[in-house]
C-alpha cells in the first residue's frame, strides 16, 4: 500500500446509488479503517514487543520445522492476498461485485484480517541470532525501529493518508464528489527515495536489539516480499505514467537516498 495506491485511486469515485447506500458505504469504509488502525498499532507491537499481548517471540511451543511451515503459509497469504487484490486485472474483475466506492476500503480490511490471523498463528522460533549486551546500542536499535515507524506513517500522509486507505473515496462518495485524474507527484520525502513508506518498514523490522531465528524469519520475508511488491508497483506506475516514471527512477533511488534529485 504505498505510492501506486494514492497515484491510482485518485480516479474519480462512483458517485452513483441511493443514499441509504452511500451512507453505508461510508460506516463501512470508516469500520474498515478502524480496524485497519487498530492492526497497524498491534503490528508496531508485535515486532518491538511493547504493550500488546503476543510478539513475534511469543506463541504456541510448536517444532521447528511445524513453526517454520506455518510461519511461511501465514506469511505467504498475506503476499498473495497484499499483491493479488492490487493489480489492475484483479480490480476490473473484482468491481464487477464489489462496488467501486468501498473497493480500497474492502482491500484495507482484507489485507488487515489477514495479518491480524498472522500475529494470532505466529509460531515464535527463540534460538538467539544476536542479543546486543550494550544498553546504549540496544536503545538506539530501539529508538531507530520507531523511527522506522514514524517514516511509514509520515510517508502516507505526505501522498494522502485517508485516500490511501479508502476513507477518502468513500467520503467523496458520500457527497457526491469527483476527484481529479491521477497526477504524478514527488512529494517531499518522495524526491529522496522512491519508497519511503518500504523503508520505514525495513528499518522497522531490522533494527532489533534483540533478534530470533523468528523475528529474522519475519524481517527476512518481508523484506522479499518488498523488494517483489516494488517491482509490481512500479509495473503498473510505467504502465500509468509512462516516460515521466522512468525518467523518475533514473534521478531518484529506490530505498537509499544516494542519488541527487533534480
Amino acid at each position: 500500500m504505498t505510492q501506486i495506491d494514492h497515484q491510482i485511486h485518485s480516479l474519480r469515485p462512483d458517485a452513483s446509488g441511493s443514499k441509504a447506500f452511500k451512507i453505508i458505504a461510508f460506516l463501512y469504509g470508516i469500520a474498515a479503517y478502524l480496524v485497519f488502525f487498530v492492526t497497524i498499532l498491534y503490528a508496531i507491537g508485535f515486532v518491538t514487543g511493547p504493550v500488546v499481548p503476543k510478539t513475534v517471540d511469543m506463541g504456541t511451543d510448536t517444532p521447528t520445522a511445524e513453526a517454520l511451515i506455518i510461519d511461511l503459509l501465514l506469511m505467504t497469504l498475506f503476499a498473495v492476498q497484499h499483491s493479488v487484490m492490487a493489480r489492475q486485472g484483479f480490480k476490473a474483475w473484482w468491481t464487477q461485485f464489489v462496488p467501486r466506492p468501498i473497493e480500497r476500503s474492502t482491500y484495507v480490511l482484507f489485507a488487515s484480517l489477514s495479518l491480524l490471523l498472522l500475529f494470532w498463528q505466529w509460531r515464535p522460533l527463540p534460538p538467539l541470532v544476536w542479543d546486543v549486551a550494550n544498553p546504549g546500542l540496544a536503545v538506539t536499535l530501539i529508538t531507530l525501529s520507531f523511527a522506522g515507524w514514524l517514516l511509514v506513517f509520515t510517508s502516507t500522509f505526505i501522498i494522502n493518508h485517508f485516500e490511501l486507505f479508502g476513507l477518502h473515496q468513500v467520503a467523496n462518495h458520500l457527497a457526491g464528489k469527483w476527484v481529479e485524474p491521477p497526477r504524478f507527484k514527488t512529494p517531499l520525502l518522495y524526491k529522496f527515495v522512491r519508497h519511503p513508506i518500504y523503508l520505514g518498514f525495513i528499518i522497522a523490522f531490522w533494527a532489533a536489539p534483540t533478534m530470533t531465528a523468528g523475528h529474522l524469519l519475519f524481517a527476512a520475508v518481508t523484506t522479499a516480499y518488498i523488494f517483489v511488491g516494488i517491482a509490481l508497483e512500479e509495473h503498473d506506475l510505467v504502465a500509468l505514467f509512462g516516460d515521466e516514471y522512468r525518467q523518475y527512477k533514473q534521478r531518484v533511488s529506490m530505498l537509499i537516498p544516494w542519488r541527487k534529485s533534480v
